[in-house]
């Protein structure tokens, strides 16, 4: 494990977290309050070398998410406002908003006839197909959706987009109120 402390120009943000993920698996990344001068920003984050990397834990991908009755606002939302297609974020947030309520079934037992896993596991591939078929607008780090490992953890591979999506995107307030 190695700690990497990074200070870029705000707007070179998403350009630095990808290039780092083309060698490391990224978790605990933190984004520091603007540098004096305003316009940098310092990256902290625990790396490891992608030839030991493996998918990230729930408590990983999830630790900066929304809480999941605010994230399911986000979607209700965002689905009424649909106009023509909804975009791969939505998508993600609604995979990874699945996977998070499977995750609780799983601990406490299932709760109706469709469970929660089923239903994780359908939007993870919708995802995965999605990102196959999209403009490359994805992390695929350390797995591309291509790749046999996303097709055998299609749940892994949501946390792995979710926490790339989140350590670009920044940290997210736990409650969202629009």
């Amino acid at each position: 494990m190695i700690e990497i402390r990074v200070t870029c120009d705000n707007n070179d943000r998403g350009l630095v977290v990808a290039s780092l993920l083309q060698g490391f698996a990224l978790s605990d990344v933190q984004h520091s309050v603007h540098t004096s001068d305003d316009q940098r920003v310092r990256l902290y984050a625990t790396a490891t070398p992608l030839a030991s990397a493996a998918w990230p834990t729930p408590e990983e991908a999830y630790a900066d998410a929304p809480g999941v009755l605010d994230e399911i606002g986000w979607l209700t939302r965002t689905a009424a406002d649909w106009h023509d297609e909804n975009d791969r974020e939505y998508y993600l947030r609604k995979a990874a908003a699945y996977d998070r309520i499977a995750l609780h079934e799983e601990r406490t037992g299932p709760s109706g006839c469709e469970t929660e896993t089923d239903v994780a596991e359908a939007t993870a591939f919708y995802l995965l197909d999605h990102d196959r078929d999209g403009d490359g607008n994805h992390g695929g780090y350390p797995y591309e959706p291509d790749h046999p490992a996303a097709e055998d953890n299609p749940r892994g591979y949501v946390r792995q987009e979710y926490a790339l999506w989140q350590a670009v995107q920044g940290p997210t307030p736990k409650h969202i109120h629009s």
